[in-house]
């Protein structure tokens, strides 16, 4: 871990607000004395639902009759009954559900990853329920109201791992609101309804200050579960409401910067961030309700031209960036935890009065659900686009797209990817990124520079890690902005790492290969490069790297060793593939020509 000196200067680049709000936070749960720890609350008996009022206007989705995916990606079955609500499906286990929720741990050697008991309880059954229910499938609504009762039974308020993460209540508020408009009971909720969100609002208020102390998603999400779940119960909800609509107002020019990068760095949470700024403003319009300051606004408007230039609009994937716990909110459609666009389309409705996608499909299933018809005019996105406020270029050329990333952090990294190149031609991923794997995983695997397409100096990360979280002495590069000439794109930048160790990366990106140019030197005797592959039968010979039509040559005045070694991959969240990785040894100093061939 960093020293004292490294951990200093970390906490106060963190902010000393968000310092103070953690610290008060973990204080007052330790003293005794934070106003969470005196909730109490009766248990709630439903019907929650009542007859659907309305008829679907799409297809509902068929997951969640006898099995749930957890993550997007792991098939839990549990025929004709209703899941364990505290235990671990993936990995056995099984956490109480008598004790107060601040008595239970983050991690424990029972069930591995509190995640996969949170999972669950999110409420994505909810949705799938609710609308079959709206389409007049018989006996949904009976089972969707079973669950609701199941799961309020066997978690009382505020006892168990359930009520542990204000985030986590906030995801089911959200759900239950989103279930409420499938119904068609958003403006007349039935009392145990009523209850059971009254009841998540409670604890999600009194922590709102350390949600925003984390200075991410968890602060968004909150504060858009007090507002929804505020205007759902009228004037007994005002200030819920209130507190809420301000959090979501400060916290939008707070954490997404003014080129669109969110705070986390990261596809997946910018995706969390978008779908719930785009549900709080169609539950907004649903009640009629002011709207948010114009600076709102304008920051997701370009929170949502940054999506946009990452989405891959053929396959609704991208690159594999930053964090990836599961996370997905608001899931209408089967096509996929990886598929972004339904958020896309959202967004640029909502947000920029313009058509992210011009075709009909199911992108288009939340706009359908609240009356909003797609505008006529289509979403122009550039080929190439710098967002240098959050450090990341994006190169367009034909049907290939490249993203250099660089240092460039207003708030905490989550990984040490800097200068990692991620490769897409045609919409397939051919340089990639590995992911986040687990959080109770070993640290080694949470994303250090080895996970990336970069260089590792004397095989040390380029920053220290100060906590399992937490990266130090965050690294400011130097760059400048994309180039576009002769059909070509080029884009530059370099950085000192904290062991003095110099890193200069140029990208050349044709419509039939990159080029990526390093000059490296400093201290370190020696630096890795590696590239990490889609996976296939590569072939090494004489230096070079081949997989059909693909070819990737390296060159350089002082390599020592190339070769093809195995690595691991993570694109869903506790799962992870193998892949191979073409790993380039040199003596420093050294520059470093690759050159990736693609039809």
């Amino acid at each position: 871990m960093g020293s004292l000196a490294t951990k200093i200067r970390t906490y106060r680049a963190l902010g000393l607000g968000n310092v103070l709000r953690v610290a008060r936070y973990r204080l007052g749960l330790k003293a005794g004395t934070h106003p969470v720890l005196r909730l109490s609350g009766a248990p709630v008996e439903g019907p929650f639902f009542n007859d659907a009022k309305r008829r679907l206007p799409f297809a509902p989705r068929e997951e969640w009759r006898t099995s749930g995916l957890w993550f997007g990606k792991h098939e839990v079955r549990f025929g004709d009954g209703i899941p364990d609500w505290h235990a671990n499906p993936l990995g056995g286990g099984r956490m109480r559900s008598d004790l107060n929720w601040h008595k239970l741990p983050d991690f424990n050697s029972d069930i591995g990853d509190i995640k996969t008991v949170w999972e669950a309880s999110r409420f994505d059954w909810l949705l799938a329920m609710a609308m079959r229910a709206a389409a007049g499938e018989e006996g949904e609504l009976d089972r969707l109201n079973a669950w609701l009762e199941d799961w309020s039974s066997h978690n009382l308020p505020y006892k168990g791992a359930n009520w542990k993460c204000g985030q986590e209540a906030s995801i089911r508020v959200l759900h239950l609101c989103l279930a409420a408009a499938i119904l068609d009971q958003s403006k007349a909720p039935l009392p145990a309804m009523r209850h059971l969100v009254d009841l998540h609002l409670k604890r999600i208020a009194p922590t709102l200050e350390y949600a925003r102390g984390q200075a991410n998603n968890h602060a968004t999400s909150e504060a858009a579960a007090l507002y929804c779940g505020g205007l759902l119960l009228g004037a007994a909800g005002k200030r819920y409401r209130d507190l809420g609509r301000k959090a979501l107002e400060d916290e939008a020019q707070r954490l997404i910067l003014e080129d669109g990068t969110f705070s986390q760095y990261s596809l997946v949470y910018h995706r969390v961030m978008l779908d719930t700024y785009c549900f709080a403003e169609l539950w907004r319009r649903t009640y009629d309700a002011p709207a948010f300051c114009d600076a709102v606004y304008e920051r997701l408007a370009a929170a949502t031209r940054w999506l946009a230039q990452l989405v891959d609009l053929e396959s609704g994937d991208g690159p594999n960036l930053g964090a990836n716990d599961g996370a997905r909110l608001f899931a209408l459609t089967d096509d996929g935890y990886r598929d972004f666009r339904p958020t896309l389309q959202t967004a640029a409705a909502l947000f920029l009065d313009r058509r992210a996608l011009q075709q009909d499909g199911p992108w288009d299933r939340m706009l359908k659900l609240f009356g909003v018809a797609p505008p006529d005019m289509p979403l122009d996105i550039p080929a190439s686009r710098t967002f240098d406020d959050g450090g990341l270029h994006v190169l367009g050329a034909g049907k290939a797209k490249a993203t250099l990333r660089y240092g460039r952090f207003d708030f905490r990294p989550s990984q040490a990817d800097l200068m990692h190149v991620d490769l897409w031609v045609d919409g397939e991923n051919i340089l990639r990124d590995d992911g986040s794997y687990g959080y109770a995983a070993d640290e080694k695997m949470l994303g250090g520079i080895a996970s990336h397409n970069s260089v590792q100096f004397d095989g040390n990360e380029p920053m220290p890690r100060v906590s399992r979280f937490l990266w130090g002495d965050w690294i400011e590069a130097e760059s400048a902005p994309v180039l576009e000439a002769n059909g070509a794109a080029t884009a530059a930048a370099r950085h000192c790492d904290r062991g003095g160790n110099f890193h200069e990366r140029r990208i050349t990106l044709h419509p039939d290969r990159l080029i990526c140019e390093d000059t490296l030197s400093g201290p370190a005797e020696e630096a890795i490069l590696r590239w990490r592959l889609k996976p296939g039968d590569w072939a090494l010979e004489d230096g070079r790297l081949t997989l059909g039509d693909v070819a990737i040559g390296v060159s350089g005045d002082r390599i020592d060793q190339i070769e093809l070694v195995d690595g691991n991959e993570s694109r869903f969240y506790l799962d992870r593939q193998s892949i191979p990785v073409m790993k380039v040894t040199v003596s420093l100093p050294a520059k470093i020509r690759s050159e990736i061939r693609f039809p």
